[in-house]
């Protein structure tokens, strides 16, 4: 798969304009960000007005009755509807969050959706994550023990340590979090970005894992930590209601804890 980013000096402008059926009483008009690499143009706006009494509840809802009903041209992610797999992570009404779990009826005027802030678009409301995988895979996220397992059993914890992984293991890798915050932005090359690095902390937490010293060796760096500026834009926009920026000076605490 190709992957596209725009020219600097693109432009976004109006696009075409879908009406409602003749009878509509309850029309809300999505405003969408279209841009397809194959045409070359400068991406647009289109609008599609929809009928409200004969869609779900729900932004996707609409983006999929946009799509099998009206513009089978519109190109966007999702899979389980439930906030569970991340796929439909976008920009709406201003404000990164899954598609599924966004109510229409929670958006005042015309629903503006757009796709992730900050990188690269491979076609209307889909961005290209490699990079983004690439961080998570750097961070080796699974469980590093030399120590053996007990013979036919697994490795077990107290209530207590298990209860330090709450927080982190609900992360979805939407990353909402990571596309809303202004040092991703200007040096996701090299920071790893609050998804990430929550990431790597779930595993320094967990009472399982015998290799923290290497993962934070890994992390002792001017950028790939310390880029975080404790804006808390992660924090605010994750759909899941998580706190990367808590898990974050948690591992700078530990740093911290380790020089001294």
């Amino acid at each position: 798969m190709a992957t596209f980013t725009l020219p600097r000096n693109s432009t976004i402008g109006e696009g075409r304009t879908f009406k409602a059926p003749p009878g509509a009483t309850r029309v809300k008009t999505f405003r969408i960000y279209r841009w397809d690499p194959d045409r070359g143009d400068n991406p647009r706006l289109d609008s599609y007005e929809v009928d409200l009494d004969s869609c779900g509840p729900m932004v996707l809802d609409a983006l999929i009755k946009i799509k099998n009903e009206i513009d089978s041209t519109l190109t966007f992610r999702r899979s389980c509807r439930e906030g569970i797999c991340g796929s439909c992570a976008m920009n709406i009404d201003g404000l990164n969050t899954l598609a599924c779990l966004k109510p229409i009826e929670d958006v005042k005027g015309d629903v503006r959706i757009y796709p992730l802030p900050h990188m690269p678009v491979i076609k209307d409301l889909v961005p290209d994550l490699r990079q983004a995988y690439a961080q998570y895979r750097s961070i080796e996220p699974w469980l590093k023990a030399d120590t053996p397992p007990p013979p036919d059993e697994e490795r077990r914890q107290s209530k207590e340590e298990r209860a330090r992984l709450d927080g982190l293991w609900e992360c979805i890798l939407c990353f909402c979090c990571s596309t809303s915050c202004p040092s991703y932005w200007w040096n996701g090359d090299r920071y790893l970005g609050p998804a990430v690095l929550m990431a790597a902390y779930r595993w320094i937490a967990d009472s399982r894992d015998e290799y923290t010293g290497e993962r934070l060796d890994a992390l002792e760096d001017p950028f790939r930590l310390y880029r975080c500026h404790t804006i808390m834009n992660c924090t605010r926009t994750c759909p899941k209601g998580l706190n990367p920026a808590q898990a974050i000076a948690k591992i700078k605490q530990l740093m911290v804890e380790r020089q001294g």
